[in-house]
C-alpha cells in the first residue's frame, strides 16, 4: 500500500501558479546603454515567436516542481503486517550419541529401529514446533560438542540433529561435560530463558566434570535442566543422578521407554516451558522518494543543458547577423 509520510506538502503544488498570478509592479530605473542591444532584441523577438517551445518548457518546469513536491512528501510502500515474537526462550538440547544408542529396542511403524533414530523422530518434531525460541544443539558421547549455537533457524538445528551419527563424539557418555558446555552457552542469556533438555540412555562414564558438580554450576547460573532417561532397560540408566540434576536446577526428570512416552514427555515440556506468543507486529516499509526525485533531477539537468546549448546557438547566430549587417 502506498502512503505519503507528509501529505500536507502537496498543498505547495500550486505555489508557482499563485506566484505567477501576483501583480507585477513596474519600476522606472536608470537607462543602461547596451552595445549589443539590437542583437538582444532580435533574440528576444525570436523567443517570443517560439510559443510552442515555451509551452513545452513550462510543462517540463511544472513536472520538475511537482516531482520535487512528491519526493518531499516521502512516499513509502508499506507491506503486509509481519508478526514478531516478544521474547522467546533460549533452549539448549543435549542429545546422547554414545555407542549404546545403537540398540534396536524401539518400534516405529511396526519396525524395530535404534534409539538414535527414535530420538531424531521425536526430538526433530519438538524442534520444528518451537517457533519463537532460540534453539541450540549439543551432541555428546565421550566428549561434548556444540553442534549448533543458539539460533532461531530451527530448520538448521533439525538438519544437524538428523545428520548426527553414532561415533561422532566417542563411545562413552560424558553427561557432566554436556551440562558444563550448555551452561557456558546459556549463562549470558536472560535468566528466565536458560533451559537445558538433556537426553541420555546411560550413565556418566567419561568426561572431566561429574554430573553432580555440573548441576551445581548450572544451579549457580540459574540454568533449569530437564533430564530424560531414554531406553527400554532401567538398569542401563542412572535414574538417580538424572533426578538429582533436575532437582538441583529446578527442572524435572522424565523416563521414556518407547517413542510414545518420549513424545508425551516433549508435549509436557511444551506445557512446562510454553512458547512465547506473538506480541507485536510490524509492516515493512520501502522508501520511494528517490523515484520522483530522480525524475526531477534528470529533467532539470536536461533542461539546463538544452538552455545552455540554445543560448550559445542564438549568440552565435546574432554575431553572424551583425557581421552581415555591418
Amino acid at each position: 500500500m502506498l502512503e505519503l509520510q507528509w501529505p500536507w506538502l502537496l498543498l505547495l503544488a500550486p505555489l508557482p501558479l499563485l506566484i505567477r498570478l501576483l501583480p507585477v509592479q513596474n519600476r522606472e530605473e536608470a537607462a543602461l546603454r547596451v552595445p549589443f542591444f539590437h542583437t538582444a532584441a532580435d533574440l528576444q523577438a525570436q523567443q517570443r515567436g517560439a510559443g510552442q517551445t515555451w509551452s513545452l518548457r513550462y510543462l517540463i518546469i511544472w513536472i520538475i516542481w511537482l516531482a520535487s513536491v512528491v519526493a518531499a512528501t516521502n512516499p513509502q510502500w508499506v507491506g503486509e503486517p509481519v508478526s514478531l515474537p516478544s521474547s522467546g526462550r533460549d533452549l539448549m538440547l543435549a542429545v546422547d550419541i554414545s555407542e549404546s544408542m545403537l540398540q534396536r529396542d524401539m518400534v516405529y511403524q511396526g519396525q524395530r529401529v535404534d534409539r538414535l533414530v527414535a530420538v531424531k523422530l521425536v526430538v526433530g518434531d519438538f524442534v520444528e514446533h518451537r517457533e519463537n525460541d532460540r534453539l541450540g544443539l549439543i551432541l555428546f558421547g565421550s566428549r561434548a560438542y556444540l553442534q549448533a549455537p543458539l539460533t532461531h533457524d530451527r530448520r538448521t538445528v533439525g538438519t544437524l540433529l538428523h545428520e548426527a551419527q553414532i561415533g561422532f563424539a566417542g563411545p562413552s557418555t560424558a553427561i557432566g561435560d554436556a551440562i558444563g558446555l550448555a551452561v557456558k552457552r546459556l549463562r549470558d542469556q536472560d535468566a528466565e530463558s536458560r533451559v537445558l533438555v538433556l537426553l541420555t540412555d546411560g550413565s556418566n562414564t567419561s568426561g572431566e566434570l561429574l554430573p553432580a558438580n555440573a548441576a551445581d554450576v548450572a544451579a549457580q547460573f540459574k540454568v533449569k535442566i530437564y533430564t530424560i532417561g531414554f531406553g527400554s532397560q532401567d538398569r542401563e540408566i542412572d535414574l538417580a543422578t538424572l533426578q538429582q540434576i533436575a532437582e538441583k536446577t529446578g527442572g524435572r526428570a522424565f523416563r521414556a521407554r518407547d517413542l510414545e512416552q518420549l513424545a508425551e514427555i516433549h508435549n509436557e515440556l511444551n506445557r512446562l516451558e510454553p512458547m512465547e506468543q506473538d506480541a507485536q507486529t510490524f509492516r515493512p516499509v520501502r522508501a520511494l522518494f528517490y523515484w520522483p526525485l530522480a525524475l526531477a533531477f534528470c529533467l532539470s539537468l536536461m533542461f539546463a543543458l538544452a538552455h545552455v546549448y540554445k543560448g550559445k546557438r542564438q549568440i552565435t547566430h546574432g554575431r553572424i547577423s551583425s557581421e552581415f549587417s555591418s
